[in-house]
């Protein structure tokens, strides 16, 4: 007779019922399943088969059950704000550390280049002035200061000698530049004279018989250079002269610009400071005659662009730019660092959040037979998060810009980019802050009210801006031609929306050139009706939506804000945030993990063995150090 084999003990325990089945296999020959209750051990076979199917239904409806309230808390916990997190978990905010650290450095960071960047714009402006001065024939004190109604018309010259005599002073004024209170220079290595191009550009053909109506014209353009040296401008003392010695002949009927162009070096000592040098520029001076108009005024403008260059210094100016220099790339740096650190931050919290999407879509499907809707979806599509990534972009790409231009490794003009890339950044970036505002009620209702009104707004826009586009079309074509507020598109768009906002109606009513009756009067029935309808009637109606808004979220704050399925499910949680249930070893942070296993042991629950005697089960703890030095 075979020996019989030890038998293998399974055990299963019912929760809610306080019934422990043990199954028992012997050598095959017999089976028993004895129900261990709450006196004693009793056969399986004493159960009724309703009470035990009861007993899986319980066990089958409490994990259910437990699955839910899992997963409500988790999605609860998703949604929580970085003090409620703190409060449930104990975890340290970080991404709102890293925002708040974020804003100080680059406020500061922008401070500083704006300071700078105002200084090196109002400086080519002061030189650009100087040079008008300098090299433009005539040139007023009037035209140095934009005024509206411009004092002045453009600057212009109307005759063949004009024309020449302008490029006579021009060439006058930079072969005696020394004689400048400015401190300008030429571009050579010696200060030696570099010739001045002057450029000519023509038709081919352009020849106009106006007293009988005939022409010859062959639209090509030839362009015509010439170097002007300084020994060779003494020789002639005059440009038409020396033209005419170059064979260039200058037909003014096909004369469509000319260009004279010549470059300046100068050095800023306004920018020394107690830890700031001079700035070095180099200014490449273009004067311009424009007559591609036909009109019988050619149109005289100068322009310079500044260009900084590396300046060699002066032993006897003791400066510590190289701590100054050091400190700016230093802030750079950090600021990249601190915008890079928020980039990944964000990014790994949209990932996440997408990942739960999926698990929650998932969840609903297996346990509610139903997809989860479009507004419970976009629930974890965090459009903070998407702004503070753009922002993050920016200002790193204004940052390393900004650290090439300090570092003087640019050599055309990136001012305006890196301004463009810095100040857009920094706008999104205290954009940002009202996210954190919008976790007190008293502030997020501008947040909720501009939430709710968007749509509606979005609508209206559309409607108002088909409007207003009708009526920026019509006064371009109708009364551009006699309105300088209506020049152009641009300006006719322009001026239609400062009236609406009530700046300058008078003006534009009075300011008229009309020599038609019809013109003066269709001009004011235009203007009186659009003031009327966007005034009276499209500016109220925007702010009722608004106020229509703002009343429906006074409403929610009363009444309870409408929730969407994701939101009703979520609310059925009422744990509160300090209750201790949200702490879960399994949503440890890596640097808890890490520290965890290299530094420290961690006290484990051991669920000893059951008793067959006694319902109850014994703990104790167990210490698991990996390798680690236990303390």
């Amino acid at each position: 007779m075979s020996e019989p084999r030890e038998r293998n003990v399974g055990r299963k325990m019912y929760p809610e019922s306080n019934i422990l089945v043990k199954h028992s296999w012997s050598n095959g020959s017999e089976s028993e399943d004895e129900v261990a209750g709450e006196n004693g051990l009793l056969n399986e076979n004493e159960i009724s088969p309703s009470h035990h199917r009861a007993t899986i239904t319980d066990h089958l409806t409490y994990n259910v059950t437990f699955a839910e309230e899992k997963m409500r808390r988790k999605l609860k916990f998703f949604f929580m704000n970085p003090i409620e997190k703190w409060q449930a978990k104990r975890r340290f905010p970080y991404k709102f550390a890293v925002q708040v650290i974020k804003i100080i450095l680059v406020t500061v960071q922008l401070c500083l280049f704006a300071h700078r960047n105002y200084m090196h714009v109002n400086y080519a402006w002061d030189n650009r002035l100087a040079f008008s001065h300098l090299f433009l024939k005539e040139w007023d004190t009037l035209r140095e200061v934009p005024a509206y109604p411009p004092a002045t018309g453009p600057m212009a010259i109307y005759t063949q000698d004009d024309f020449y005599s302008t490029i006579d002073y021009a060439l006058d004024g930079y072969y005696n530049v020394s004689n400048a209170i400015g401190s300008y220079s030429y571009i050579t290595e010696d200060n030696s004279v570099v010739p001045v191009v002057l450029c000519l550009y023509q038709y081919k053909e352009g020849i106009v018989f106006g007293f009988n109506e005939s022409y010859v014209f062959d639209k090509e353009i030839v362009e015509t250079c010439l170097n002007i040296t300084y020994n060779f401008y003494n020789e002639f003392n005059a440009s038409k002269n020396l033209l005419s010695e170059q064979k260039i002949s200058v037909n003014f009927s096909a004369l469509v610009s000319a260009h004279l162009k010549f470059s300046l070096k100068t050095i800023n000592l306004r920018a020394a400071g107690p830890m700031t040098p001079p700035d070095c520029y180099k200014f490449d001076v273009n004067i311009e005659f424009d007559n591609r108009d036909f009109d019988g005024q050619m149109l005289l403008s100068l322009d310079a662009e500044p260009k900084r260059l590396q300046c060699k210094g002066d032993v006897r100016y003791i400066t510590n730019s190289r701590i100054e220099s050091i400190l700016r790339t230093l802030l750079n740096l950090l600021v990249i660092f601190i915008c890079s650190l928020s980039l990944s931050l964000c990014s790994r919290a949209i990932y996440r959040a997408q990942l739960l999407k999926f698990e929650t879509i998932s969840f609903f499907k297996k346990t509610y037979g139903k997809i989860l809707s479009f507004e419970g979806r976009l629930e974890f599509l965090n459009f903070w998060y998407l702004m503070i990534i753009v922002n993050d972009l920016l200002i790193i790409f204004g940052s390393a810009m900004k650290e090439q231009i300090e570092q003087k490794q640019y050599n055309s003009d990136y001012w305006n980019l890196c301004s463009i890339f810095l100040g857009t950044g920094n706008l999104f970036v205290w954009f940002g802050v009202l996210r954190y505002l919008g976790f007190f009620k008293t502030y997020n209702v501008v947040i909720l009210t501009l939430k709710k009104a968007a749509p509606k707004l979005a609508r209206f826009l559309l409607c108002a801006i088909l409007i207003y586009a009708g009526f920026t079309f019509c006064g371009w074509l109708i009364l551009g031609p006699y309105h300088i507020k209506f020049r152009s598109l641009a300006t006719t768009s322009e001026c239609l929306f400062s009236i609406i906002n009530g700046d300058d109606m008078f003006a534009t009513f009075t300011i008229t050139s009309f020599k038609s009756t019809m013109l003066w009067w269709y001009f004011r029935i235009y203007l009186y009706t659009f003031i009327s309808l966007f005034i009276y009637v499209i500016l109220s109606l925007f702010i009722s939506v608004i106020m229509d808004a703002y009343d429906t979220i006074k409403i929610y704050y009363r009444d309870g804000f409408p929730k969407n399925d994701l939101q009703t499910f979520i609310a059925a949680c009422t744990d509160e945030a300090s209750s201790g249930l949200y702490k879960d070893d399994s949503d440890r942070s890596d640097l808890t993990e890490l520290l965890d296993r290299f530094c420290c042991c961690r006290k484990r629950i051991f669920y000893g063995s059951f008793s067959e005697s006694n319902t109850e089960f014994t703990t104790k703890p167990e210490q698991t150090c990996e390798g680690a030095i236990c303390i």
